[in-house]
């Protein structure tokens, strides 16, 4: 009998620390949306439609002057018109999107004609980041910084 309740005692405190490691490493913060201040909604609305290929989703304002793609499962891009410049950005900010083929992407940015390269600027090779994953950068009509990888995750 004691066998028994010392097993289910254990057995209790394991389901009890998995529970607890589970709840805990998923009550952190998850990426929902990145909010983005446009000058010209229109036109970064196509960029991201149509070079980067995010699909439009239904946004609750109805004013025009908001357009919200799916980035992710759960995430999405907002665009909220606005800004009244451009200004540059350092390519050290930037947000990074995956796509499952990359040479597929980049024979797309080139039926497009759209610019995109290395981290240098001084080719349009995909560069191998030091964890193997390979990566392009291009920019949104806002001068945003975009990185685009074959990371696996």
């Amino acid at each position: 009998m004691i066998k028994k309740s010392i097993a289910l005692s254990l057995l209790l405190s394991f389901i009890f620390c998995a529970t607890a490691i589970s709840t805990f490493a998923q009550s952190g913060p998850v990426a929902n949306h990145t909010a983005l201040y446009v000058k010209d909604l229109k036109k970064s609305a196509d960029f991201y439609k149509n070079v980067m290929l995010l699909k439009e989703i239904p946004e609750p304002f109805h004013d025009n002057k908001h357009v919200w793609l799916r980035t992710g499962e759960h995430s999405q891009l907002h665009l909220i018109q606005g800004a009244t410049e451009i200004t540059e950005h350092d390519i050290n900010s930037h947000f990074a999107y995956s796509v499952k083929n990359l040479q597929d992407f980049t024979k797309h940015l080139d039926q497009l004609q759209y610019k995109y390269g290395n981290w240098k600027g001084d080719s349009k090779s995909p560069q191998l980041r030091p964890d193997g994953v390979k990566q392009v950068y291009l920019q949104d009509p806002d001068n945003i910084w975009i990185e685009v990888n074959d990371d696996k995750f």
